[in-house]
């Protein structure tokens, strides 16, 4: 079991868990994600949470290949009125940022959230771990090269699963000088890897847990799926859920995705596959 701060809430993992995405921003890859009112966003937050989210995940700025960086006011005017609505419609229910700015993370949180779900790690806004420690916030830090505008761009590595374990070791450290010392972490399925890379995740997966930290996956749609087999993201699903399977089986203590439903029908059928 893992036992992490969450602000004010209990955030215990005794199984793994779905986080479910619920973006703001009129450019994140796949579509049906998107919301553009409070009542669409509230409806959908109350769909996650009947099919099984134990978190929901809300960004406002998208991380995708080619995607604008709107700049850290623009995030917190689109984020602080969904975070108080969906807060206040469902007190107890874990709320995720994904941001890596720390004013971001610092509105968010005074807004409602509970968890910082940061894909530079401390990277991009080293402030932003002050943050997290002063609010006794959740954190979930990705692994991530490059700075905003090179975070798709591959770098050449000899093994991904070895790069992994090294980062996440610097990255332990850091995080402790801020007194935060559980918290998850996300190797970063989809960014600036290859193909082949991102399978190795998680295929190997179990090696990432003996770092003693929580692993979220987050391969949901993504690209390394729908172009293997020549289809779009909007037909992913399946391949989605073949990918989180074997994440889950080799040790994913959560799946971070687009659809709900079908993740955490997985979750209950795992104790007959193992």
């Amino acid at each position: 079991m893992f036992k992490i701060p969450a602000k004010d809430l209990e955030w215990q993992i005794t199984t793994p868990q779905v986080m479910g995405i619920l973006n703001l921003t009129p450019d994140s890859f796949y579509e049906a994600s998107r919301h553009s009112n409070i009542d669409s966003a509230i409806a959908q937050a109350h769909l996650f949470i009947q099919e099984g989210a134990s978190i929901i995940d809300i960004g406002a700025q998208s991380t995708r290949p080619g995607a604008h960086m709107e700049g850290a006011e623009i995030e917190i005017q689109r984020l602080f009125p969904y975070i108080e609505a969906i807060h206040q419609a469902y007190p107890k229910q874990l709320i995720s940022v994904d941001t890596f700015y720390a004013s971001v993370a610092e509105a968010a949180l005074k807004a409602g959230a509970h968890i910082i779900n940061d894909i530079s790690c401390g990277g991009f806004d080293e402030n932003i771990l002050k943050v997290v420690a002063k609010n006794n916030a959740g954190y979930i830090g990705m692994y991530l090269t490059g700075g905003m505008d090179s975070m798709h761009k591959v770098e050449p590595r000899e093994d991904i699963i070895a790069t992994l374990i090294s980062y996440f070791e610097a990255k332990k450290k850091l995080l402790s000088k801020y007194g935060i010392e559980h918290w998850v972490i996300d190797p970063g399925f989809g960014f600036g890897k290859t193909v082949e890379e991102n399978f190795t995740i998680v295929k190997k997966m179990n090696e990432l847990k003996k770092g003693g930290l929580p692993i979220l996956l987050g391969a949901s749609r993504k690209s390394s799926l729908y172009k293997t087999l020549g289809i779009e993201s909007k037909d992913a699903l399946n391949a989605t859920t073949i990918v989180n399977t074997v994440g889950l089986l080799k040790g994913a203590a959560i799946v971070r995705v687009h659809d709900v439903k079908e993740a955490a029908e997985i979750i209950k059928l795992l104790p007959y596959l193992q």
